[in-house]
């Protein structure tokens, strides 16, 4: 399991200097990066990670109201080798009949998206466990209803905001979940409150450990009252440590 950075966290630093951002990032010792609607910046993006050595192993495009073939093009020629739809509005996960067209519009991309190599994905919030579904949740419910080939990005942190434990969701969800966003705060929609790893209300080691499939974990921050630099580095310090003794990994 390696660690990215989902680079929507540094989005303020990015539209005024994007390969400078970059090199901060690559400077602070992350090696792997989360793009967030990469088709409009995919030239000088390319560019950066090449400058930079990072690598973009995932990436966030809006897969269902955008051009799919512009996304998947984009996707290739930035190394990225599974694009996840990042959002879809409270209103899509409220009815049975809602998330079953979701799944079957995502399925379908997931098929276009193989034929090119690429893995399709959906990350949720806090809604898609608000919400009850024949009684489960409806990220529980949505993720029954997928091929096998497509995965799912917790966002561990909405999760818990939700109202649902991460752990027992990521152990309900298995193999499907082969990224997790790490974040950590105290459990609340107020985005500028949220805290490095460790930090928060998350028991961090334990979420990694309930992914059993876990490929990449993707350290973000919503938004942040602090540096945003220095809230970087202090999570990738904390993961890198390791669980401190008497937590489980």
């Amino acid at each position: 399991m390696s660690y990215s950075l989902q680079l929507y966290t540094l989005r303020h630093a990015i539209q005024e200097d994007l390969p400078g951002t970059l090199k901060k990032v690559a400077d602070i010792g992350f090696t792997q990066v989360e793009p967030y609607n990469f088709v409009g910046t995919a030239k000088q993006l390319g560019a950066a990670l090449k400058e930079t050595g990072l690598t973009a192993p995932s990436g966030h495009a809006a897969l269902l109201s955008q051009d799919q073939d512009e996304i998947f093009a984009a996707a290739k020629e930035l190394g990225i080798t599974t694009v996840i739809d990042p959002y879809l509005p409270a209103e899509h996960w409220q009815s049975a009949g809602d998330i079953q067209a979701t799944a079957a519009k995502l399925n379908a991309a997931a098929k276009k998206g193989a034929e090119r190599g690429i893995r399709v994905g959906y990350h949720n919030h806090a809604w898609e466990l608000e919400s009850t579904i024949e009684g489960r949740t409806a990220l529980e419910y949505f993720a029954a209803l997928l091929d096998p080939e497509l995965v799912l990005e917790v966002d561990t942190y909405w999760v818990a905001v939700g109202g649902q434990d991460p752990v027992d969701i990521l152990t309900k969800l298995g193999d499907r979940v082969k990224f997790i966003h790490i974040k950590d705060g105290p459990l609340t929609t107020e985005t500028k409150a949220q805290q490095p790893a460790g930090q928060g209300k998350i028991a961090v080691w334990d979420v990694i450990g309930a992914a059993k499939s876990l490929e990449v974990g993707v350290v973000e921050f919503d938004d942040y009252s602090g540096d945003i630099f220095e809230g970087i580095a202090e999570s990738l310090a904390y993961l890198n440590a390791g669980p401190s003794e008497g937590t489980r990994a």
